[in-house]
């Protein structure tokens, strides 16, 4: 609890709030009406509410970046030699990292939906949904916080690290169902960066559970990120434990 604490409060500074809220932020209220206009209105559709779970599926990506930049800096600067140093356990920071990512997860997840509220002017949510939600988001968030945090383990440049991050968060996003569905008509390489992104399983079950209708495809992708989170999480966990605690 006090490593969360900790990472909370490095991590509520304008800047980085802009970047893990603002971000989405933006994407849904730009990309949502923007791309309302392509929508006829005829058709009786909102790109807005096809958008809203997409973008709630993004922050599991945002929070994830958390973890790996705190390990980042904590090597680069020694902050993790002191920590160690003290009364905290490698497994103890580490713990810190991934529950820290689920509170920026579940939190940005949660602001996301607020906002699509104040635009919609009405959301229709079941306990079952909501469920649903949150508990896909948690699984992401641990998920990209492995991926981001074996990263940061494996990098000693900052250059290096803030360009893979980068890319990684742009391709994971647009490759994926957050703003436009799954289409047979995309050319091949596409669809099979569709099909292994996890964050498109996140977002179909975010959506799923967003408008009350989990498929069974939906479910199936559960159980695929189930495993894809174990993955990073069991390689990222060796990575970090292999790694030296400061780059000095």
């Amino acid at each position: 609890m006090r490593l969360m604490y900790r990472n909370i409060v490095v991590n509520i500074d304008p800047g980085t709030l802009v970047i893990l809220i603002g971000l989405p932020a933006m994407y849904l209220v730009f990309f949502g009406y923007g791309f309302q206009s392509l929508v006829p209105a005829s058709s009786g559709s909102s790109y807005l509410r096809y958008l809203t779970p997409g973008i709630m599926a993004f922050q599991s990506v945002m929070a994830g970046t958390v973890g790996g930049s705190l390990l980042w800096a904590d090597r680069r600067y020694g902050m993790l030699a002191q920590l160690l140093v003290g009364p905290f356990t490698r497994l103890q920071y580490l713990l810190g990292i991934m529950f820290t990512s689920v509170v920026f997860g579940l939190t940005g997840a949660f602001v996301m939906m607020i906002g699509a509220y104040a635009l919609l002017g009405s959301l229709s949510l079941t306990a079952t949904g909501l469920a649903i939600m949150y508990g896909t988001i948690v699984l992401g968030s641990i998920f990209f916080g492995s991926l981001m945090l074996l990263l940061s383990a494996l990098v000693k440049s900052n250059n290096a690290y803030n360009s893979i991050q980068i890319l990684l968060i742009f391709v994971v996003n647009f490759a994926s169902t957050v703003f436009y569905p799954y289409s047979d008509s995309l050319p091949l390489p596409i669809r099979a960066l569709f099909e292994i992104n996890p964050l498109t399983y996140v977002a179909n079950a975010v959506r799923g559970g967003f408008a009350g209708a989990l498929t069974t495809a939906d479910l199936v992708g559960e159980a695929v990120l189930c495993v894809e989170m174990v993955v990073a999480l069991f390689l990222a966990t060796r990575a970090y434990m292999r790694s030296n605690v400061s780059f000095e």
